[in-house]
């Protein structure tokens, strides 16, 4: 690589106040650049886009009355502007990883100029996007490849906000030191006295169990971040910390952070060091986000950061991938963004609430009338939008609910600008071939969903460039019996096999009479009312689900795909789910097999005459899916070899 700049900045006008260029080399092997750069904002606390920021007017602002924050910046854009497809694609990072190339482009690496860099077949730089990603989450680990918002301390009148956060956590090991943050990584909130006597530390069996108190002399806070307890917490038990913490971030900053990077790339030409006129050849940008960072995009709608600071719209389109009906922690007080909801990992944050849908619907429990884009519609700045979820989402993170009823009765159509598709057969990520376990009872999910993504993306580019249609939605339906409650899956008799106790549930929870109306969350364990209906997608004799886009691996099977798989005993909770991994079964590889292991399934012998039926059978399917939009042409003979290996993995003589 050739630097092309190690030190410079510039000054600009609107939210981007500043841009601190750190580094700017060449791409290897493509027309491109990548800037790494700080960027500072100064934004104004009364403007009508910036009051929807949780504590914004309790803390300092300049001599000008403008709120300063900053965030890494990390670009990679074509080197000669007019040879860009025109589009920004920002992907909204995943506590602090960039991972876009990895889904996109079939990368195996990261983004990390101190090592070789893994550019894949390089898909999205073939393409001519302009990829950003803006660092939007102030409490990831201090890492130079993790991407941070840096924002100011919320105070009131210069006093120190203090409040109750809950930090809970699950071992696989036993462990005796565990962070009061996020999965042993996050920074957590400090602890205001670590002595505190009123703290309590309880441990549960399962989400449905009682809790028990762990006695106070059995644990302490050895720093105001991390908990000890000289026993060791055991492996599979849900432990949960209340305590009293201070200095809560200004979390909400961080969607205003994209919100602005974004509208100065699109709006304003100040023929920067960054970018120089490629601004004059922006004309939309895509915001995409994975997970976590689908959510995000999710709450980013719901709350109304897609409007910027004069009115204007921020993304013209919206993809948020393996999100299920969930939203999160991204504009509270003492918010942990990284919090989210699975069955068996951070059950009970405020994640999987009302609103699910794009359009309003009423709670009649509640009587909550409200919708996702309810904001956007009113301003006008609604974009295309896509959802995709796999079947881990729809017995994980209560996918159902972005498309059904309240009462879970009947399908509600989506809104005239979304899409949503079921990546049938599909864990939370992308599989791996072959499959193996790790932690898990069952062998993994090694269905890669990624062909799929490039598909989509052409044409939510292509909807957004030329108003060409997409693929039409592709989720199971409650009419078509394709949704169906938990306990009437028609999943096979394999021996060893039973479907989870506990999927995800969606609660009517109450976080506190300051929730709705001003962004606190008391974090105590909310009061929880009924369950909102969650439905997960019907299977065929083999236990493949029979709706959505199904990729050949699945039209032309070699074995089950499933969204969920279990904890193996030794590491806890044999019955509980492990989280964001699917299941594999291979199919009998012969009649006798079959009998042998009383296996309801077909043989391989008996579905296939030979290798070569079996292929012509995946390279029909794949070329019907290319014709459809659902994957590239390109593409096809990538997962006619994909098929190949597994026929000569599974068919041959376990």
């Amino acid at each position: 690589m050739v630097a092309l700049a190690l030190t410079a900045s510039c000054f600009l006008t609107a939210a981007v106040r500043q841009i601190h260029l750190v580094e700017r080399t060449d791409v290897p092997g493509y027309p491109y650049e990548r800037i790494v750069a700080k960027v500072h904002f100064a934004i104004d606390p009364n403007n009508p886009s910036n009051r929807i920021i949780r504590d914004i007017h309790n803390v300092p602002k300049n001599a000008d009355g403008l709120v300063e924050f900053s965030s890494d910046l990390y670009v990679l854009k074509p080197r000669d502007p007019a040879t860009g497809n025109g589009t920004i694609l920002l992907e909204v990072n995943n506590r602090g990883r960039k991972g876009l190339l990895t889904m996109f482009n079939f990368a195996a690496g990261s983004l990390d100029p101190k090592k070789e860099e893994d550019f894949g077949d390089g898909l999205l730089l073939k393409q001519g996007y302009t990829i950003v990603w803006v660092g939007w989450q102030p409490d990831v680990a201090l890492h130079e490849e993790l991407m941070r918002l840096f924002t100011p301390i919320a105070k009131v009148n210069g006093q120190t906000i203090t409040g109750p956060v809950r930090a809970q956590w699950i071992v696989d090991t036993k462990q005796t030191t565990q962070s009061l943050g996020d999965r042993n990584t996050h920074i957590g909130y400090a602890a205001v006295n670590p002595g505190d006597p009123s703290m309590k530390l309880t441990v549960q069996d399962h989400a449905d169990a009682p809790k028990r108190i762990v006695p106070r002399d059995q644990w302490k806070l050895n720093d105001p971040s991390h908990i000890t307890m000289d026993a060791g917490f055991e492996p599979g038990k849900i432990y949960e910390l209340i305590y009293n913490a201070q200095d809560p971030s200004i979390v909400g900053l961080g969607p205003a952070a994209i919100r602005d990077v974004i509208s100065f790339l699109k709006y304003e030409n100040a023929g920067t060091i960054l970018l120089g006129d490629q601004s004059r050849y922006l004309k939309r940008a895509i915001g995409f986000g994975t997970s976590q960072s689908g959510r995000f995009l999710r709450t980013y709608l719901y709350y109304g950061f897609n409007q910027d600071e004069k009115n204007r719209r921020v993304f013209d389109g919206v993809w948020s991938h393996v999100a299920g009906g969930g939203r999160g922690s991204f504009n509270h007080r003492f918010a942990q963004p990284s919090r989210d909801g699975h069955p068996f990992l951070n059950m009970l944050y405020p994640t999987d609430i009302f609103p699910f849908t794009d359009d309003p619907q009423t709670d009649p429990a509640t009587g909550l009338t409200d919708g996702l884009l309810v904001k956007a519609e009113a301003a006008k700045v609604t974009p295309k939008i896509f959802y995709t979820n796999g079947s881990y989402e729809y017995w994980g993170r209560a996918a159902s609910l972005i498309h059904t009823s309240i009462d879970g009765k009947s399908d509600i159509g989506l809104s005239r600008n979304s899409r949503a598709y079921l990546l049938s057969g599909t864990q939370h990520g992308p599989g791996t071939f072959p499959p193996r376990k790790s932690g898990t009872q069952h062998l993994a999910n090694p269905n890669d969903y990624r062909f799929i993504m490039r598909g989509l993306l052409t044409a939510m580019n292509g909807w957004l460039k030329d108003g060409t249609e997409p693929p039409p939605s592709q989720v199971p339906r409650v009419e078509k019996g394709q949704l169906v409650a938990p306990a009437a899956v028609q999943f096979p008799k394999l021996a060893g096999v039973q479907l989870p106790q506990r999927m995800q549930r969606a609660w009517r929870a109450d976080y506190g009479p300051e929730f709705l109306s001003h962004g606190i969350v008391t974090y105590e364990p909310p009061k929880l009312g009924k369950a909102f209906p969650t439905l997960v997608p019907q299977v065929n004799i083999e236990g493949n689900e029979i709706s959505g886009i199904r990729l050949p691996e699945l039209q032309v099977p070699l074995g089950t795909y499933t969204g969920w798989n279990l904890r193996d005993a030794k590491i806890g909770a044999p019955t509980e789910f492990f989280n964001m991994v699917g299941s594999f079964f291979p199919l009998p590889r012969t009649k006798d097999e079959r009998a042998k292991n009383h296996d309801p399934r077909l043989s391989i012998e008996e579905r296939y005459a030979s290798r070569e039926v079996y292929l012509a059978r995946i390279s029909e399917a794949a070329k019907a899916l290319a014709a459809s939009g659902y994957i590239l042409p390109q593409d096809v003979p990538a997962l006619e070899q994909r098929a190949s290996k597994q026929w000569d993995s599974l068919a041959a003589t376990r």
